[in-house]
């Protein structure tokens, strides 16, 4: 898993297999350790219509909605990602979830092409 943070906005981008990892109902991690210091990223679907974000004592606890994860999947390859909004006021988090598009067009192929008007 890739992470990007900067402000108010986590991007999470992952490959097609941690997505068969995560769809399997597994956890997607990414730890980060430094002298005297651990973050920790963990991914994992779950029931309801919001996605959850909680704060553990190994880092941080993304839940992304089971629905809406598989909606997504079923559009892959795409460059589209899922977006949420994680709490609210100053200290909302603007979480963005992507699969990885060009890991995604070498296993699934690429996408229709989309007709003219």
């Amino acid at each position: 898993m890739k992470v990007q943070l900067q402000g108010q906005s986590l991007r999470l981008r992952i490959d097609e297999d941690e997505l068969a990892r995560l769809l399997d109902g597994g956890v997607v991690a990414n730890e980060t350790r430094a002298p005297g210091a651990a973050l920790g990223h963990f991914l994992r679907i779950v029931e309801g219509a919001a996605a959850t974000f909680a704060v553990g004592s190994d880092g941080w606890h993304i839940g992304l909605p089971d629905e809406d994860l598989r909606g997504y999947v079923s559009g892959l390859p795409s460059r589209d990602a899922l977006e949420f909004t994680l709490g609210g006021g100053d200290a909302a988090l603007a979480l963005v979830f992507e699969v990885d598009v060009r890991d995604s067009v070498r296993r699934r192929g690429p996408p229709p092409r989309r007709r003219p008007r």
